[in-house]
């Protein structure tokens, strides 16, 4: 077997809308995203990491491939954004509630020492908002 390694380098969306998906992670989110809302892809390197929106029609075209989707709030995966405090947490989750994000789990203080709250994205994609910092 070939040990080669592997480095995350980034990950990836498919989308529905991709011009309501642009403007979420955008505007609500604050990702600095330079591409025009009616483009078939947005890379976006966010802290070292790569970021994809990729439509759906595009994907299946590309690789002659149907895929299934989920549809509403869903629980595949999560992205996740830290934050500088907890109270960056509670007021980042106001923040971005008053401009449109779905509310899945207001600010908590989980056991392990994490402030932590959820909202998801326009196509129900789950985004943490965190942080281990106490104020």
């Amino acid at each position: 077997m070939n040990n080669s390694k592997m480095k995350l380098e980034g990950f990836g969306i498919f989308v529905k809308d991709m011009a309501t998906m642009v403007r979420f992670y955008r505007d609500v989110l604050g990702f600095e995203i330079k591409e025009d809302e009616n483009t078939s892809n947005v890379y976006l390197v966010k802290d070292g990491t790569l970021f994809l929106l990729f439509g759906r029609n595009d994907i299946e075209t590309m690789t002659g491939s149907k895929f299934n989707y989920a549809e509403k709030i869903n629980g595949h995966f999560e992205i996740a954004l830290g934050v500088e405090n907890y109270g960056a947490v509670d007021k980042t989750y106001e923040e971005v509630i008053s401009k449109g994000a779905v509310s899945v789990m207001p600010p908590t203080t989980e056991p392990w020492g994490q402030r932590t709250c959820y909202i998801a994205d326009p196509e129900g994609n789950l985004v943490e908002i965190g942080s281990f910092v106490k104020d």
